[in-house]
């Protein structure tokens, strides 16, 4: 095993691929802002003209499918056992970035419909969670 940490993100599988594809595009955002560049072993690989093809993970990203329940079990087992995580829900692509803050802040937690969460921690510990999702196609 080459890395002592597990990149994964797990998306709802119930969710249209666009809107999935959204959910997986802020939680990476967010967490590669929270992120430190070696941590997350980003590099720049030069292509044969030279091009520079910056911050490129070096780390394999996982992508796997799971329904809204078992992303925010996921997202529990991560609060309790502190591996850092970023999770997006359904209240937070309803209407403008406001009325969104506004509709979260409303919802309790078995309330949310979660479209996504990026997981990244110990290896071990993140594949023994993830170890009976389907890959996302």
């Amino acid at each position: 095993m080459p890395f002592e940490n597990k990149l994964v993100v797990v998306l709802n599988e119930k969710v249209e691929k666009g809107k999935a594809m959204m959910a997986l595009s802020h939680a990476m955002l967010g967490f590669g802002a929270s992120s430190d560049a070696a941590e997350v072993k980003l590099n720049k690989y030069i292509d044969a003209d030279n091009g520079v093809h910056e911050n490129i993970s070096e780390m394999p990203i996982v992508v796997l499918k799971a329904n809204s329940n078992k992303i925010r079990t996921l997202r529990k087992l991560a609060q309790e056992h502190n591996v850092k995580f970023v999770d997006f829900t359904e209240s937070m692509s309803i209407g403008t970035y406001q009325e969104e803050y506004d509709l979260t802040k409303t919802l309790k937690d078995e309330e949310l419909n979660y479209w996504a969460i990026v997981l990244y921690g110990p290896w071990d510990t993140v594949a023994e969670w993830t170890k009976k999702f389907s890959l996302y196609r």
